[in-house]
């Protein structure tokens, strides 16, 4: 599914950045050829960590994710027979936790290594990250603080910053 030259990107959003209490509440992929997955979590019955600050950035409710969230299992079984190798994440700290939270809840284990994308850029790369991510996310004016489109910009940025060696 992954090479090296075709990365796949992930991201999670979360009930907060509590890397205490926090859960992740949405996943989203993005493969090499573009298409993006993503799911909403319904929370496990031992996760109530909640904040409206975070909820007023990814617009997702607590009720939303009881209503329409997908069941733990159904999530890592579908992210495990879509994953595997490495896989590539902005926020390493709080995406381990996340994923490692979500994985443990299921009582299973990734098929799939989760790496920070610092490990696929040069040094001219990761100085100039941020200004190009701020130009994808103007050039294609997409809604940030959504997994899936977060895993895209994160591609995205990752294939323009390609030329720099």
């Amino acid at each position: 599914m992954n090479s090296p030259s075709q990365p796949v990107f992930i991201d999670f959003e979360a009930s907060s950045l509590d890397l205490i209490s926090s859960y992740p509440i949405e996943v989203g992929i993005c493969l090499p050829d573009s298409s993006t997955h993503s799911w909403l979590i319904k929370p496990h019955v031992l996760w109530n960590d909640w904040s409206t600050s975070a909820e007023e950035i990814h617009g997702i409710c607590r009720e939303q994710l009881i209503e329409e969230g997908v069941e733990i299992s159904k999530v890592v079984s579908d992210m495990n027979s879509l994953l595997s190798g490495d896989i590539f994440c902005d926020a390493w700290t709080f995406d381990s936790f996340w994923m490692h939270r979500l994985f443990k809840a299921a009582k299973t284990k990734p098929v799939f290594h989760l790496d920070s994308i610092s490990m696929l850029l040069n040094s001219e790369q990761i100085c100039q990250w941020q200004s190009v991510r701020q130009l994808v996310i103007v050039e294609m004016g997409i809604v940030t603080h959504r997994a899936a489109n977060d895993a895209m910009i994160l591609q995205e940025t990752w294939k323009r910053l390609q030329h720099i060696k």
